[in-house]
């Protein structure tokens, strides 16, 4: 598997303030992807990224973790993606982002209250 199969990601804001993405695969095609958050696990980050439909919306569920870099020597340089290709450490990811999503829904319960 390539280590990054991403041509370009650049980096758009909607409206509506979601933050989206726009990745070019090697295969010619294009994917917008909502920005769902950005984790932290053994010092390591990670983008959580959920692909769009044409119409804007996502209608599988599914999500898409990558390893997430920043050139902290140049801010207007874009961010790299590159695939997590070992099982051990994907499956940590997947955990990470479970326990996001528990915080998340616990949160909405307590501030909905």
């Amino acid at each position: 598997m390539a280590k990054d199969n991403m041509k370009n990601f650049e980096t758009l804001e909607t409206d509506d303030e979601e933050m989206t993405v726009t990745l070019d695969l090697e295969d010619g095609t294009s994917v917008t992807c909502a920005i769902v958050t950005i984790l932290t696990v053994n010092g390591q980050d990670y983008i959580v990224l959920l692909p769009l439909e044409e119409d804007g919306e996502n209608h599988d569920g599914m999500v898409w973790f990558y390893r997430y870099s920043e050139n902290e020597n140049d801010p207007n340089e874009e961010p790299e993606l590159a695939y997590i290709e070992d099982d051990e450490e994907y499956d940590m990811v997947a955990d990470a982002f479970d326990e996001y999503l528990d915080n998340v829904e616990f949160d909405e319960i307590i501030d909905g209250e």
